[in-house]
């Protein structure tokens, strides 16, 4: 049977919308337009569009925000909001539940956050360029995971729910880097009151509430006093993320006797009616976590983060932004060779200590290898960049190093486990007679 001209348009979209590579194509779309229009006869109206004001107002209160921190500071909160209620699941019922699934990733993420920290520090010691010691810190997780999800079976399960957990860990450090090392002019009142919202929140849930709209005002105060405080407004994201229930509901006992009724019944109309109901009580059942995690994912994805790459990955090569100054070669060398070494390093400790074992059907070559794609530090990296660095010329020369590194590690990470993973054997069939 031949598909519809419109079944041939769609289909194949679709399974791009449910690929894991989906997330990392947008990123480089929107960053290779960003980066091509910040160095096209049009860079000013790129420059103009960041400080377009965006102004909220009620009565006599209002907040005005440029078009660039709007986008940093309010649609990253729900990108951070997203990174909470992923690291929240995976703590509760996810690999790090597993306490040696939970060593092995926490301890390679560590090794691999400080190691290039080090490196970016040496590289600019004594320098106000030193602040950006946090930048080649971060992994961006949906790069990382698209590029190895490029290879498909040849990467054993293993090593994919290794990364995974580990750039699950590796958000955890960035966003805790963010909210002790990048936070100033600090009002105790301001952040008081947010952490009494997000207080009041968990007390909502803990009481049973799972209404998604209460979370939602809930945090929206939180998220303005929070940037009220000093400390980044994303934080109170991930802080919302933890108060958010993760237990289900029962399911209606009446669902089951619909759904064996549907296969019975003929009148389309009333099959429509039974096969809604039954959805309808299958996504309440959804625990207000995994509810409000399948509602932000697609905006994020498709939306919230290629609008940030859009707005930060504009770096002009006009200013004389070169990779051998120390910024660009901090983040360059602490991405592309410092990730990989802490990796391997605090891996190798935490296997000989007997913390933690290798994931089944993993080799120490396929870990080095995924300690090369860990050096994408994309989105996180350039979150903190633009957090770090007061100078536009420094965060210039960061951002180079933030797109090289990540274009050459997604690149050399592929390679080296295309080298290191053979495809797995094909399993034969037995025919008889």
């Amino acid at each position: 049977m031949r598909s519809s001209p419109l079944a041939r348009l769609v289909l194949p979209a679709q399974r791009f919308i449910q690929s894991e590579s989906a997330g990392g194509i947008m990123l480089i779309v929107a960053a290779l337009v960003a980066f091509a229009w910040a160095n096209s006869p049009w860079a000013g109206a790129y420059l103009d569009l960041q400080h377009v004001p965006f102004v909220l107002g009620l009565g006599t209160w209002s907040l005005e925000l440029s078009l660039h921190h709007l986008v940093n500071d309010g649609l990253m909160a729900l990108f951070f909001l997203l990174v909470g209620l992923e690291i929240k699941r995976e703590i509760v019922s996810g690999e790090l539940k597993d306490p040696r699934t939970a060593a092995l990733a926490g301890l390679a993420a560590c090794g691999g956050a400080i190691v290039p920290a080090v490196i970016y520090a040496v590289l600019n010691w004594g320098t106000p360029a030193l602040a950006g010691w946090g930048v080649p810190m971060a992994t961006d997780i949906a790069f990382a995971l698209g590029v190895v999800a490029l290879l498909g079976r040849r990467v054993p399960v293993g090593l994919k729910v290794f990364l995974a957990a580990l750039a699950i860990v590796d958000d955890l450090i960035a966003v805790l880097v963010i909210a002790v090392f990048y936070t100033s002019d600090l009002s105790f009142v301001a952040l008081a009151i947010s952490l009494a919202v997000l207080a009041l929140a968990f007390l909502y849930g803990r009481a049973g509430g799972g209404e998604l709209i209460v979370f939602g005002l809930l945090g929206v105060v939180a998220w303005y006093f929070m940037l009220q405080s000093g400390v980044h407004a994303t934080v109170a994201g991930v802080l919302l993320a933890m108060t958010l229930p993760i237990r289900q509901r029962r399911v209606p006992e009446d669902v089951r006797r619909h759904l064996e009724a549907t296969d019975r019944t003929v009148d389309p109309e009333l099959r429509e009616a039974r096969l809604s109901y039954v959805e309808a009580q299958a996504e309440a059942a959804l625990s207000p976590l995994h509810r409000l995690e399948h509602l932000l994912l697609p905006w994020s994805t498709f939306l919230i983060v290629p609008v940030f790459a859009l707005f930060n990955a504009g770096v002009s090569l006009g200013g004389g932004v070169t990779l051998g100054n120390p910024v660009t070669l901090g983040v360059l060398v602490g991405l592309l060779v410092g990730k990989p070494i802490g990796i391997l390093l605090a891996s190798s400790v935490a296997v000989r200590l007997g913390l933690a074992a290798l994931p089944q059907g993993v080799n120490w070559g396929q870990m080095l290898s995924v300690g090369f794609v860990a050096g994408i530090g994309f989105t996180m990296a350039l979150f903190i960049g633009g957090l770090a660095f007061d100078s536009p010329i420094e965060f210039d020369e960061a951002r180079l190093g933030i797109m090289a590194a990540s274009v050459i590690a997604a690149a050399g990470g592929l390679l080296a486990l295309r080298l290191t993973s053979p495809l797995p054997e094909p399993k034969l069939t037995r025919v008889d007679g």
